[in-house]
């Protein structure tokens, strides 16, 4: 008898921790939830206030030293031709002259016509840049705008420029964050009280908060947003944005 005993006793606790177990699992999923977690938007469109462009010119000679005066001279017919157009000395400057070495591929067949690569050296080449820079100054923007798209008149004096593309920035990304990140909290808190109202609930205190990444593309963009953010510099309109997500207390 004692030896049936102690199986029976086993078996008996394990049956009632069992359904001890699978009450309290029942009973836990039909308790209503404690918190409730939305995702709000801090969005806006604006003007870039910042610019920045330039371009470079190249001259080639098979000796250093007249690659290097022939830049000289170029170096003057670009700044007449800026100057032309109303930039002041100021408003833009000259990068240092970098030169490089030069070298063509020179294909021929030996007696056996068999084909032979060979690269022959073909001069130094003498480049240098120009840079422009405007900083919440709408006239002088404009003003890089707008010879942006005139510097093929400099191909008529012999000078070789090649325009770069421009980069459009904001001088205040501190303070449009911090607005957005303030925008995207209200919203979270409208969304959930209007979430709570409509089940005849009420709204407790402030649980947790997080962010997402902060986000710039070009106005009316589709692109889809980077895990590691977005930050367009070629658009002069751009749109920010910013989600963030509020966890609150259920009263």
């Amino acid at each position: 008898m004692k030896t049936n005993f102690v199986p029976s006793l086993i078996i008996g606790i394990a049956v009632i921790i069992t359904a001890f177990i699978l009450g309290s699992s029942f009973k836990n999923r039909n308790v209503k939830q404690d918190t409730i977690s939305v995702t709000g938007l801090g969005s806006k469109d604006f003007m870039s206030d910042e610019i920045r462009w330039g371009g470079s010119f190249d001259a080639s000679a098979m000796d250093a030293k007249d690659a290097y005066n022939i830049i000289l001279q170029d170096k003057e017919k670009v700044k007449a031709f800026f100057q032309s157009k109303g930039f002041k000395n100021g408003e833009f400057s000259f990068g240092g002259v970098n030169f490089s070495k030069s070298y063509r591929t020179v294909t021929s067949r030996d007696s056996e016509g068999v084909e032979k690569s060979e690269e022959i050296f073909d001069g130094y080449k003498a480049t240098q840049s120009i840079s422009f820079t405007a900083r919440k100054n709408p006239d002088l923007m404009r003003k890089i705008e707008t010879v942006m798209d005139k510097t093929a008149e400099l191909i008529n004096s012999g000078v070789q420029f090649e325009p770069g593309t421009p980069q459009y920035t904001y001088s205040d990304l501190a303070s449009l964050k911090h607005n957005l990140i303030e925008a995207g909290a209200k919203d979270a808190m409208q969304r959930a009280e209007k979430i709570v109202n409509t089940a005849d609930g009420s709204l407790g205190k402030l649980k947790d908060a997080s962010m997402g990444v902060f986000q710039i593309t070009a106005k009316g963009s589709t692109d889809e947003d980077s895990y590691g953010g977005n930050f367009d510099t070629s658009s002069k309109a751009k749109s920010a944005r910013i989600t963030v997500r509020l966890t609150y207390n259920l009263d």
